[in-house]
């Protein structure tokens, strides 16, 4: 097992990565206010995690009962958030009853959500079962659901006690989500690790095949950056927080746009990311060695290489909503050069929409030419 810190001056946390955790409650123990627990997982989930989860707490003296939502970035809405709610009004949980959110980053965002919200705010453990929640989403406190007008854009800060990281629930992960996982990972060396992005160039194909040592430093090594970011920026007030959603203005614009669900989140950010960076390139802020490299390694994680053409009028409305907008303009996160992002606003308009031109060849007209 390895574990780091997520060193908040308010309420530190940690982060446990390895393999079997989910039955370790041990680990869970020290961090519940009372033997009552409400798990928030989904109906893909339940089938497999759940009993040993609720197994484990039992024989540990701890009362839990399940909270099982449809699976789907579809049901990332407020009705889903009521359906958390009902429940522990039902169950009569009160304000040292924790939430536990056993799912991927939608299960973990509605869960921490209700955890926000619930009499004002109850305990919350993470316990991620796919790579991109477990190197992204599971962390930092951020929860919300999504509105038709865009992804994300209702929620509050609200950080777990801990974050439980079990490499074995990845086992049973289809590759197209473990792929979306990935594309999380890359970007942490593009925005501000370069020696990671270099430890990435020569692991590759050892952390798409999955390969246990190689897979549990990659997460380990994607959790630390985010953990050293959110120490420093919890509530994103600084713009360093901020510097985490590489990819993701134009990412949050393909969910939306294609309907949520269509593509997976890691999908829109790997082609975002691109996007992205095509556009560091026209600004000539990257070169084309550099941007060049970037695809290649999305190339390689099996990710898709290019966003569908909604044109570049539907893309800037989209992106009008997106939580970087500051005085009506819109921010980007950019990259200077590999392993250096920046969050800046300003960005000529001709240049945006000429990256979001036809002509740039960075778009497909169908959900259908996605990898699976």
């Amino acid at each position: 097992m390895k574990t780091l810190n997520v060193d908040l001056a308010g309420a530190p946390y940690p982060i446990h990565i390895g393999a079997g955790l989910l039955s370790r409650a041990d680990l869970i123990l020290p961090h519940l206010e009372q033997r009552d627990t409400a798990i928030v997982t989904n109906t893909t989930v339940a089938p497999l995690y759940l009993e040993p989860l609720q197994q484990a707490l039992a024989q540990a003296g701890v009362r839990s009962f399940p909270i099982t939502l449809p699976d789907g970035e579809a049901y990332k809405t407020r009705e889903s958030l009521h359906q958390i709610h009902d429940a522990l009004l039902a169950h009569h949980c009160e304000r040292k009853t924790t939430v536990i959110a056993l799912g991927g980053g939608v299960i973990g965002d509605l869960a921490g959500f209700a955890a926000a919200t619930f009499l004002r705010g109850v305990p919350l453990i993470q316990i991620p079962t796919t790579l991109l929640a477990q190197v992204d989403s599971s962390v930092g406190g951020k929860t919300g659901i999504n509105h038709p007008v865009g992804k994300n854009l209702i929620g509050s800060f609200h950080q777990p006690r801990l974050v439980l990281a079990d490499t074995r629930t990845l086992d049973t992960l289809p590759p197209r989500e473990y792929r979306a996982g990935v594309a999380e990972i890359i970007k942490y060396g593009l925005i501000r690790d370069l020696p990671f992005l270099d430890w990435l160039d020569g692991h590759l194909e050892a952390l798409m095949a999955r390969d246990p040592e190689t897979l549990a430093q990659a997460i380990f090594d994607a959790c630390r950056n985010k953990a050293e970011v959110v120490a420093q920026d919890e509530f994103e007030t600084t713009g360093l927080r901020a510097l985490l959603n590489l990819g993701h203005t134009f990412g949050h614009a393909i969910e939306a746009g294609a309907g949520y669900g269509t593509w997976l989140h890691g999908e829109a950010v790997a082609a975002g990311t691109l996007l992205a960076a095509a556009l560091s390139n026209r600004l000539g802020w990257i070169d084309g060695a550099a941007l060049a490299r970037v695809e290649g390694l999305m190339t390689r994680a099996g990710l898709p290489l290019r966003a569908p053409d909604f044109g570049p009028d539907r893309y800037l409305e989209l992106m009008a909503s997106d939580k970087k907008v500051e005085a009506g303009k819109l921010r980007f996160v950019l990259l200077k050069r590999l392993g250096e992002a920046v969050l800046t606003r300003d960005v000529p308009h001709e240049a945006v929409v000429a990256e979001l031109s036809r002509g740039s060849g960075r778009f497909i007209g169908s959900p259908d030419e996605l990898p699976r």
